[in-house]
């Protein structure tokens, strides 16, 4: 964008945020007087301003506030701040505070992630971008949220229920994919990678200035960095205390908060914390001591920096100006301002999805975005906000873009989304599928070595990932499933196959044959969308502690020289792109609703993703921007033909799905079965 349009453009946000507000000053009526006028709807999008960005005096304020809580506990915490966009600000390590933290459920669960101990910084940093990324103007999610809508019911406790809406969010944002950045030397372009994913542990939370979301803080104080598989009652959780503190002057408006917001009948979590349970007050914390803040290689290089502006060209999310005119629609850019992913033509051959064909399907997807009614999001009646990504079936990015205000997290998913969908539709599945290494699970302890202490790594159990292959080729009763071509799998058919129970969420000893059995089950165990990322995982966080001069044993042994099992590049972070070792699945997989794949007179050529505001609306997003494009278009571009699609396949008395829409989904409208005959 010229710099006279951006001046303007923040000229235009500063003065909508006059109109802005979080919370509301009606009275009652008294007597006969007339009732008093509506209350203010508060930020729905537009209340950025120039001021709208953490400077580095206030995260110095926001970590001073957090540990003056750790140390009236005589707790001793790592506390992470970042931007909207990822960039850390700030990464604070009290004196005596301990230097790894467990991962895990204690389901007695073995492999995946379960067992692993890895740095507190990084589980800071990954709680902090959970409670930034969930957020919007419109919302306001943490951690806490992250862990009631990951697990193998929702609600967790409520038996029978299917599992959580965006399960298997936690494996996105991911150290090793294409899409996030990793550029830490100074504030730049989001958005940027996370160490661990996304979080479930409580002690993240968002950050707001005005009603508008500027960052996230977390905490890693306790020994755990697992989840709260009971939701019926209310925790004392020392990291989320802390870093309640912590968002003193900066919280979350109420009437935003997840607790404010229902899906399904069911009312999200946001905080088991409040002010009034602090131990100390935390508007007269002390002064911070400079030696407390850490540098985190690949994260944060320890200069205070100040944070960014979303929707300004240096938080690598800006108004986009050329492609989709009258759409109100937000693009990615580079460092220096160049447009990251403007419509090319597919690189898969002849029949590819054209230039124009990708924008197109953007364009007509964010048009059933601007009119559809929000799920997740206050006030009632405002418009869906979601993140649009469209592939070749290479996994080749063709178009992204976003409606305004989307929650950051959907645009990393919206690209997994999309690739899923093409490729578990492609004929190139199984192969690319058995071609993959195996996977060792790594338990970690601490152990002595010469004069220091060394991280060992001891192989704990090893997965072939072609054996998923044969698990659906048996579940399906197809000896070609995933070779073929033969059925077109939307996320949410797939994710009918990923989850532990089959069908979700009905208790029985049946699981989807994506998904490990229940008994070996834990949101930090999934099955393959944790295995074909994990190597590349467990090899960063190696990577990672080794830069910090921490040895690295494997088996004992000192991971130095000749390449190790599951360390193809010995301590070398992984390539961007790496995280499967497939591009076709370069950021890795998703497996809860939002996609379809994209067919071209009845043969596979591509995929969308859709990821933001309510899986139904993602689904009704994905599907109904697909079909329009192809009226559009008219060039026999649309969606699987009826009779390939994943819901014409009955497996074990259960039928799979393919999307579901909403009831009566578009504003001023009471259009219903939106979504049936097309």
């Amino acid at each position: 964008m010229h710099k006279l349009a951006w001046t303007a453009l923040s000229l235009a946000l500063t003065l909508a945020l006059s109109a802005c507000s979080g919370g509301s000053n009606s009275t009652d009526p008294v007597g006969t007087a007339p009732p008093p006028p509506e209350p203010p709807r508060g930020c729905e999008g537009a209340c950025v301003s120039a001021q709208s960005f953490l400077s580095t005096a206030e995260v110095r304020t926001i970590i001073a506030q957090a540990v003056a809580e750790a140390g009236a506990r005589n707790a001793k915490a790592t506390i992470a701040v970042v931007d909207r966009v990822g960039n850390v600000l700030a990464v604070y390590r009290m004196n005596g505070a301990e230097t790894l933290v467990r991962v895990g459920t204690q389901r007695g669960v073995v492999g995946g992630l379960e067992g692993l101990n890895v740095p507190r910084e990084l589980a800071a940093i990954a709680k902090a971008i959970t409670g930034a990324y969930l957020s919007s103007e419109g919302n306001a999610f943490s951690t806490r949220t992250a862990n009631q809508i990951v697990q193998e019911h929702f609600n967790p406790g409520e038996f029978n229920a299917p599992s959580g809406p965006l399960f298997g969010v936690q494996f996105s944002q991911l150290s090793c994919s294409d899409f996030t950045t990793r550029d830490f030397a100074a504030t730049g372009p989001g958005p940027h990678r996370s160490p661990l994913g996304l979080s479930a542990d409580p002690g993240g939370l968002p950050l707001y200035k005005s009603g508008v979301p500027v960052g996230g803080i977390g905490v890693a104080a306790d020994n755990d960095y697992g989840l709260d598989p009971v939701i019926s009652d209310r925790d004392q959780d020392l990291d989320e205390l802390i870093a309640t503190a912590g968002t003193f002057g900066f919280a979350a408006p109420v009437d935003r908060r997840g607790d404010r917001i229902t899906v399904d009948g069911k009312t999200f979590r946001f905080n088991d914390a409040e002010f009034s349970d602090l131990s100390a007050g935390p508007g007269n914390a002390a002064s911070l001591e400079s030696t407390g803040f850490q540098t985190v290689p690949a994260y944060w290089d320890g200069v205070l920096r100040d944070g960014t502006v979303f929707g300004s060209p240096a938080s690598g999310f800006r108004p986009d100006a050329d492609h989709y005119p009258g759409r109100d629609a937000f693009v990615l850019v580079d460092r220096d301002g160049a447009l990251r992913y403007p419509p090319i033509d597919g690189t898969d051959g002849a029949g590819a999805i054209t230039a124009e064909e990708a924008r197109v399907l953007v364009d007509e997807a964010l048009a059933i975005a601007n009119a559809a009614r929000a799920q997740i999001r206050q006030p009632l009646g405002t418009q869906a906000r979601v993140s649009i990504s469209v592939v070749d079936t290479n996994g080749t990015i063709l178009a992204f873009a976003r409606t305004r205000d989307a929650p950051i997290f959907g645009a990393d998913v919206s690209l997994q989304k999309a690739r899923t969908a093409a490729f578990y539709s492609g004929a190139f599945a199984a192969e690319e599928l058995l071609s993959r290494p195996e996977v060792n699970y790594f338990a970690t302890s601490l152990v002595p070595n010469a004069n220091a202490t060394a991280l060992n790594l001891s192989v704990v159990d090893t997965v072939q990932i072609g054996d998923y292959v044969s698990r659906v080729r048996e579940f399906l009763d197809s000896p070609t499933a995933l070779g073929d071509g033969a059925f077109a799998f939307s996320d949410r058919a797939g994710g009918n196959l990923s989850r532990p129970y089959f069908p979700d969420g009905i208790i029985s000893p049946q699981s989807g044959p994506f998904s490990r059995p229940f008994d070996q089950w834990s949101p930090f165990h999934d099955g393959i969308q944790l295995d074909l990322v994990y190597n590349n995982l467990a090899l960063h966080v190696a990577h990672y502690v080794n830069q910090l001069g921490l040895p690295i044993l494997l088996e004992g042994e000192l991971l130095v020289g000749a390449p190790r099992p599951g360390f193809p590049a010995p301590l070398a972070d992984p390539a961007p792109g790496s995280c499967t070792g497939t591009p076709r699945l370069a950021n890795g997989i998703q497996i809860f609703p939002g996609s379809v794949p994209i067919y071209r007179n009845g043969q596979l050529v591509g995929g969308i993703g859709v990821s933001g505001d309510g899986i139904d609306q993602d689904d009704m997003i994905s599907f109904l921007g697909t079909h329009n494009a192809g009226l559009r278009l008219n060039s026999g571009i649309g969606n699987a033909p009826p009779e390939i699609r994943a819901d014409q396949l009955e497996v074990r008395g259960s039928r799979l799905r393919y999307v579901q829409c909403p009831q009566s989904p578009f504003l001023n409208s009471d259009q219903q079965n939106v979504c049936g005959g097309k």
